[in-house]
């Protein structure tokens, strides 16, 4: 009986290798073998090469198919917590405080201010430069608020474009794909990759003074029609756009740069109106989101948006769905600092759900911010799960833009001032 398993297992062993038709002839005198007899053991035929079943691949730790993870897999604490800061500096060449942020504390984003820009030419020799002190492989985002009208960093070359309002009353879509497209060229001639516009605010409180005209419209529905198209051209012209202020600045009278403003909305209150510009955003795939620093007091009567789980984890992500990069607005504003120590309002603010945190001023202020997030990574308030989430989306969001590392060239302003008049209104 062993020999006839033996020779079922070879007959079964040349079906699946495919070339039982093509097995030779018994051998002359060779006996046949019938169920009820005994025979000697039948003779191995030759099986052609190209015939032999392939070698099983070794088994071992899948491969991960994800340049993302593999990167973050690589870094250190230390690394990870240096993406989830971006840092503003002073001048217009970096001094101590660049080097500080850069090379010390590893930041993964900067911020230029008008401070930091004299010219196109300049800026983009400040770019470069940052981008040749960095030593880590992972690209540094560089920011700027280049939302046109009076919210520009642009120098006097640079032809100026009109407020989101001058646009919005025009209701034109194609318009308004434009205007994104040309901040995008404005931020790309000095090397700047993110931008943190367009402003989703409505605003529909004449006495705001922190918004007004930086707003599309006065109704939910001019807003949300035109921001998503100004999103849209920022991304096709290789620039991350920003959509801000989340859950809404519009209908506030306290400017958060001085103090902390209060919104007394319901949730559907702010679903009728507030919401309606981000929810388009986030539908048309935004991949970044500011929060803003407001009390939403039916949504979290204690803690600002920006360090609100219910507002950033549940208003945000599980309402709207957003799963993209969430950034703070500057945690040294008047309305966190106030009331939080910059290091905790940092942890406050990965506790909530958000991904870079926003310090644009002061060395003091990031140090501050990186020691308390390093504390509570090595004390467990933060799990590296959670710190591992951020850091992979920022990753992601940065490797989706291919962010450069290379030097910026130099600006050509007559071109980009012709991209800007084809933009106008």
């Amino acid at each position: 009986m062993k020999r006839k398993k033996l020779a079922f297992c070879l007959s079964l062993l040349l079906c699946l290798g495919g070339c039982a038709a093509d097995l030779p002839d018994p051998t002359p005198g060779e006996t046949t073998v019938s169920p009820a007899t005994e025979a000697p053991a039948v003779p191995t035929p030759e099986i052609p090469e190209n015939t032999v079943p392939p070698a099983e691949e070794p088994v071992g730790e899948p491969v991960i198919d994800d340049p993302a993870q593999l990167l973050l897999d690589s870094l250190t604490v230390e690394e990870k917590v240096g993406q989830l800061l971006l840092a503003g500096i002073e001048g217009t060449a970096p001094g101590e405080d660049a080097a500080f942020a850069v090379e010390e504390c590893r930041v993964g984003s900067i911020i230029l201010f008008r401070r930091n820009v004299e010219s196109c030419a300049q800026a983009a020799e400040l770019v470069s430069a940052l981008r040749a002190m960095n030593g880590s492989t992972i690209p540094l985002l560089i920011a700027m608020d280049e939302e046109g009208g009076a919210v520009s960093r642009m120098p006097a070359e640079v032809l100026d474009l009109p407020s989101a309002y001058t646009y919005g009353k025009t209701g034109d879509e194609g318009l308004c794909l434009r205007l994104g497209q040309a901040l995008a060229a404005r931020c790309a001639a000095i090397g700047v990759n993110c931008d943190f516009a367009p402003v989703a605010d409505i605003w529909s409180n004449p006495d705001n003074t922190v918004i007004g005209k930086r707003a599309f419209g006065t109704d939910g529905e001019t807003v949300a029609a035109l921001v998503p198209r100004v999103a849209e051209g920022l991304k096709q012209g290789g620039v991350i756009p920003v959509v801000k202020h989340f859950p809404g600045h519009g209908d506030t009278a306290v400017d958060s740069h001085y103090d902390l403003p209060v919104v007394t909305k319901t949730v559907e209150e702010l679903e009728a109106l507030e919401l309606k510009p981000f929810r388009a955003a986030v539908e048309q795939g935004v991949p970044a989101v500011m929060v803003a620093h407001l009390l939403v007091r039916e949504v979290d009567d204690t803690l600002p948006a920006t360090l609100s789980p219910a507002v950033v984890d549940g208003l945000l992500r599980e309402g709207l769905g957003f799963d993209g990069v969430v950034f703070t607005d500057d945690l040294t504003m008047g309305a966190i600092t106030d009331s939080y120590g910059i290091g905790e309002a940092a942890v406050l603010a990965v506790e909530a759900g958000c991904d870079v945190l926003l310090v644009c001023h002061g060395s003091d202020n990031l140090r501050a911010a990186r020691d308390a997030l390093l504390e509570a990574v090595a004390s467990g308030r933060i799990g590296e799960e959670r710190l591992d989430r951020s850091v992979y989306r920022i990753l992601s969001l940065k490797q989706e833009y291919a962010l450069s590392s290379d030097p910026v060239p130099t600006p050509d302003v007559a071109a980009l001032n012709e991209i800007l008049d084809a933009a106008q209104p």
